[in-house]
């Protein structure tokens, strides 16, 4: 496939179809699942709802974590290898943080789009339960001068140095390494700055859930999520969530400064999950008989300069490249917010998703309207696993598209770790 000539023209690239498990806490369900094995599942649900068996039948799969052992140093590869896709499909793995999704959803759709193949699977996996645990770094530099030691007793001196203290392992620490500050505490940091409310937030919280739940009642997910260990809907999905009850749990964010409003419950649980997108050009779509869901038309990566913003009292917080990416991507696309029916916004945290909009209306592109918001629910009710996020919004958002009789057009923003930011657009002709 890769050395196929590229096509004279760029091509409309088709979002088929998606699957994925159910989103689990950590430390649940999935406690003892690797990112392979959850991905696995996903993948071969999409494998199985779309007869992808067979050499050929796919023509790239790209995926990637975030959270990621040694041995998934070629996750993408690996999960392919165990799954029902055919082993001559070539696999690539892909990391942007929260945005990895979307990347490697905006990474196939690229090939496509460009002729180089005609179809791809794109996802991600995470899992906060199984995460790596490092080799204390003074240890790791002991065992290095022991290895290079030339004799047994340049060895013993190296491994006389060993003190208990070095046995302590180095945990993953949810906390960006320029500042020291956790994504929540980064959060807190611009819902201050901004005077983002807490019952703003606790509102758009509960809507979440109430959305997801009366999403899954109406069957809306019964042909893109894949049950996996015991769970057949997300763990995390309280659809008795109400704006009283939220209200009543405890700040855990921004403690060091009056009035906290950032609660566990305002902001996603560490999740463990998987998310797969099947894309494919309208010819390959249609010579299978598949009806594409929409259209990926557009896409824009942000970053902004997070260290220098956000920590020193400026504008620009973690999370708020989708302030800069979604204004270019518009105006490239010759669009305004009003052009949209469907808008999707990750909720890594409540109060990000109510910063964003505020810069969105500060920036120009008015207000969104909340009835278009995130209305299957999204990360707050869903959790994120932080790779899989992405391809289960495009999946969604696909297919809430489809629903719709007449033309239709859908956003996508992400914020990811790092101060980026990751937007698309999809279509419904």
């Amino acid at each position: 496939m890769s050395s196929q000539q590229l096509s004279p023209s760029v091509r409309r690239v088709a979002v088929v179809g998606g699957a994925r498990i159910p989103f689990a806490r950590s430390d649940g369900p999935y406690a003892t699942a690797s990112n392979q094995q959850m991905l696995t599942a996903a993948l071969d649900g999409l494998v199985e709802r779309y007869g992808l068996q067979g050499p050929g039948a796919v023509g790239e799969f790209v995926a990637g974590a975030v959270l990621k052992h040694a041995r998934d140093f070629n996750l993408a590869r690996e999960t392919l290898l165990g799954s029902g896709l055919h082993p001559s499909t070539p696999a690539y793995d892909i990391q942007q943080a929260c945005g990895t999704g979307l990347q490697a959803v905006i990474a196939a759709a690229n090939k496509i789009a460009l002729g180089q193949i005609d179809s791809a699977v794109a996802g991600g996996a995470d899992t906060a339960s199984d995460a790596p645990l490092g080799v204390n770094d003074s240890l790791r530099r002991i065992l290095l001068e022991v290895r290079r030691a030339k004799s047994p007793g340049a060895r013993l001196k190296a491994l006389a140095k060993v003190r208990p203290g070095h046995l302590v392992p180095d945990i993953p620490r949810n906390a960006e390494p320029r500042t020291g500050l956790s994504m929540g505490e980064h959060a807190a940091v611009t819902a201050r700055a901004r005077g983002i409310p807490r019952d703003a937030q606790d509102q758009l919280a509960a809507t979440s859930h109430q959305r997801l739940a009366a999403a899954y009642e109406r069957g809306f997910f019964q042909d893109l999520v894949v049950p996996f260990r015991g769970l057949a809907r997300d763990q995390n999905l309280r659809p008795g969530s109400t704006v009283e009850k939220l209200a009543s749990l405890k700040p855990v964010f921004g403690l060091a400064h009056p009035d906290p409003t950032m609660t566990a419950g305002n902001s996603t649980p560490l999740t463990d999950g998987a998310a797969t997108v099947l894309l494919a050009s309208e010819e390959w779509a249609r010579e299978r008989g598949l009806e594409p869901l929409a259209y990926l038309t557009a896409y824009e990566t942000a970053a902004v300069d997070f260290v220098g913003g956000d920590v020193a009292g400026g504008e620009d917080g973690l999370l708020m490249a989708p302030a800069y990416a979604v204004p270019r991507m518009l105006e490239r696309a010759g669009l305004g917010l009003d052009d949209f029916d469907l808008v999707e916004i990750h909720e890594a945290f409540a109060s990000q998703v109510l910063a964003t909009l505020a810069a969105w209306e500060k920036r120009g592109l008015g207000a969104v309207d909340r009835a278009r918001l995130n209305v299957a629910g999204s990360s707050l009710a869903t959790g994120h696993p932080f790779a899989a996020t992405g391809a289960r919004i495009v999946a969604t958002l696909a297919k809430l598209l489809a629903e719709r009789d007449a033309p239709a057009r859908g956003l996508i923003s992400v914020c990811a770790a790092g101060g980026q930011g990751v937007t698309a657009i999809l279509e419904r002709a």
